[in-house]
C-alpha cells in the first residue's frame, strides 16, 4: 500500500510504494542555488539529515561529476550514532539534474545499490521545483515509506538553509550598499 501522507509546505506531492520514492517540492531559490546544495560539501553538509543531526565537514566528500565519489558520515541524536552514506555520481548536468548511488553501508560491495536522483525545475522569480526519485527495489514497501518522511525532513532541512543563505546575501548586499553611502 502506499504512503500518502499529508505534505509540510512547500511539498506538491510525496508518495512511497514498493517500487521506492517520488517527492515533488518547491523551494524559494533560484535553480543554481538548490543545484549547488546537492553538489557542494559546504551546503550538502548543513542540510542532508535529520533534526538533531549534523555532518561535520571533514566527513563529507563529493566529486560531483559522472562516476565521481561522494560520502558523508552523519552524527545523529545524543548518543552521537555516526550513520555512513556513500556511493557515485551519475547524471550532472548543472543546474538541472543530480543523479547519485546509495551503497549499502554495512555491504558496499553487495549489489543493493539505491539511485537517488533529483531534477530541478526553474519556476521564475526564483523558485525551483525539484522533482526527487528514490528507486532501487532494495527496501520494503514500509521501509520505503520511513525513507520519505526521513527525506520530507532533509528537504525542509534544506529549505531552511537554503533561506538563510539567501537572507545572508541579502544581508550582505545592503550592508555593502550602505557602507557606500
Amino acid at each position: 500500500m502506499a504512503d500518502q501522507t499529508t505534505p509540510p509546505e512547500g511539498v506538491i506531492s510525496a508518495r512511497s510504494d514498493a517500487d521506492g520514492i517520488v517527492i515533488v517540492r518547491v523551494f524559494d531559490a533560484p535553480r543554481e542555488l538548490v543545484f549547488k546544495a546537492w553538489t557542494e560539501p559546504e551546503r550538502f553538509a548543513t542540510w542532508f539529515g535529520e533534526h538533531g543531526s549534523s555532518i561535520p565537514l571533514d566527513r563529507v566528500s563529493m566529486d560531483a561529476r559522472p562516476g565521481g565519489e561522494w560520502s558523508a558520515v552523519m552524527i545523529h541524536g545524543p548518543e552521537r550514532i555516526e550513520i555512513p552514506f556513500s556511493g557515485t555520481f551519475g547524471e550532472v548536468n548543472e543546474p538541472e539534474v543530480v543523479e547519485l548511488t546509495l551503497v549499502d553501508p554495512g555491504d558496499p560491495d553487495s549489489g543493493r545499490v539505491e539511485v537517488l536522483r533529483a531534477e530541478f525545475r526553474d519556476l521564475g522569480d526564483d523558485r525551483t521545483e525539484m522533482t526527487f526519485t528514490q528507486r532501487g527495489g532494495n527496501l520494503l514497501s514500509d521501509e520505503y515509506s520511513r525513507a520519505m518522511r526521513g527525506s520530507l525532513i532533509f528537504f525542509d532541512r534544506l529549505a531552511t538553509h537554503l533561506a538563510d543563505e539567501l537572507k545572508a546575501r541579502h544581508d550582505t548586499t545592503l550592508k555593502a550598499r550602505h557602507d557606500t553611502l
